[in-house]
């Protein structure tokens, strides 16, 4: 019998899959609450949302809690990230106009290579570039960042960011507005079946295991309801590991086709899901190994270390002081409550809550509750590593 009704924001995109998956299969269920799904238009809204009450839970951003936990662009309401919904996901296209110039200049769009990628774009792109990403403070911003920086474009003072809902970037790619974008699918995709611009790189091209939508809460909710946070986190594994079968992808695809969530073909969305990415107009396809995960190397896991990147990320370019934002970032991604939520069930779970992020390049044994815990590659494409401070 169910015993409890969470309302929880959402944005239509693939990576909602964990919430809608785990209302639509049963899971939520099995942990005797009901998940009423409420669909947001934008990114702002749904963390409005959330810090004013109206949804008890939602599919956020994974840079937002961090943000807020910084005094940036929030509601001055402390969130907490409870767990990672998935990771990676996101694509960056460029308007075709960009597309034909990188072409003839030799590019091949290979969908693989940050650095070359990075190069092309830098090189036949009018200045500033204009990139459109769906958040202020976003995975799409920060991997942008990153990567443009690492290149010798420094982001964002050389580049002029506009912030687009994930559904109106493809319009604003059209209407000139931007050049380029990074953007979670299908999102992406749908610039590529409306003909207005090509797929340039995925998001796990340039950190190969990003935390990218995290399941977020507010701070005080979490303290109050530490049972009901507990269901929803064990209700979203569940899910999360039913979405890394291989045969579920379909049904999957089909569920997040329906109107009340992506309101798209299933063909479209499948194509994160497989990681069969079609790049161009012309049918070019590239197969992205790991395009998005929800459930294999502890993905949900909220490590500690990524909200300590994510935190001087933050703070390098707002100007912060970088250790008081590391402190304060580390606190906000719950691996505590995380640990308690699944302690009596069959998920692998680290022995650490905070690791060196960027040091894996194939897939790695590490100390676990279990001892079968492998990590999946974690490296940036520079080959750079991120040292978190000691717990």
């Amino acid at each position: 019998m169910i015993a409890d009704t969470l309302q929880v924001g959402f944005l239509p995109l693939v990576d909602a899959a964990p919430l809608i998956v785990a209302h639509e299969m049963g899971f939520a269920a099995e942990e005797s609450i009901a998940l009423d799904l409420r669909r947001g238009p934008s990114w702002s809204a749904v963390r409005d949302m959330l810090s004013f009450g109206r949804v008890q839970a939602a599919h956020m951003l994974s840079p937002v809690p961090v943000a807020a936990a910084l005094g940036l662009g929030g509601t001055g309401t402390p969130l907490s990230a409870v767990s990672v919904l998935s990771v990676n996901g996101d694509t960056i296209g460029v308007s075709n106009a960009l597309a034909a110039r990188m072409r003839q200049s030799g590019h091949d769009f290979g969908y693989r290579d940050a650095r070359a990628a990075g190069a092309a774009l830098i090189a036949h792109a009018e200045h500033p570039l204009r990139l459109g990403v769906p958040f202020p403070f976003s995975m799409h911003a920060e991997l942008l960042y990153y990567w443009l920086s690492a290149l010798g474009m420094p982001a964002p003072q050389n580049v002029d960011i506009r912030t687009v809902p994930p559904s109106l970037m493809a319009q604003a790619l059209e209407a000139g507005e931007i050049d380029a974008f990074c953007v979670g699918e299908p999102w992406g995709s749908i610039a590529v079946e409306n003909g207005v611009g090509q797929l340039l790189l995925p998001g796990n091209a340039i950190w190969s295991f990003s935390p990218e939508k995290v399941l977020a809460v507010r701070s005080d909710w979490a303290a109050a309801q530490p049972d009901l946070v507990g269901r929803l986190i064990r209700a979203v594994w569940r899910a999360g590991r039913w979405l890394a079968e291989p045969d579920a992808r379909t049904l999957a695809a089909e569920l997040l086709s329906r109107k009340e969530y992506l309101d798209l073909p299933s063909e479209l969305l499948d194509r994160a899901l497989t990681g069969r990415m079609v790049i161009s107009q012309r049918g070019e396809e590239r197969q992205v190994d790991r395009f998005v995960e929800f459930h294999r190397g502890a993905a949900g896991f909220p490590w500690r270390s990524q909200a300590e990147w994510i935190g001087m990320q933050l703070a390098a370019r707002t100007g912060l002081d970088r250790a008081a934002a590391a402190k304060a970032a580390r606190t906000v991604f719950r691996s505590d409550l995380y640990r308690d939520a699944l302690a009596n069930t069959r998920a692998e779970l680290p022995g650490a809550s905070s690791k060196i992020e960027g040091t894996l390049r194939e897939q790695t044994a590490v100390a676990s509750v279990s001892g079968r815990l492998f990590l999946e590659p974690d490296a940036f494409f520079d080959g750079r590593i991120f040292e978190p401070s000691k717990d």
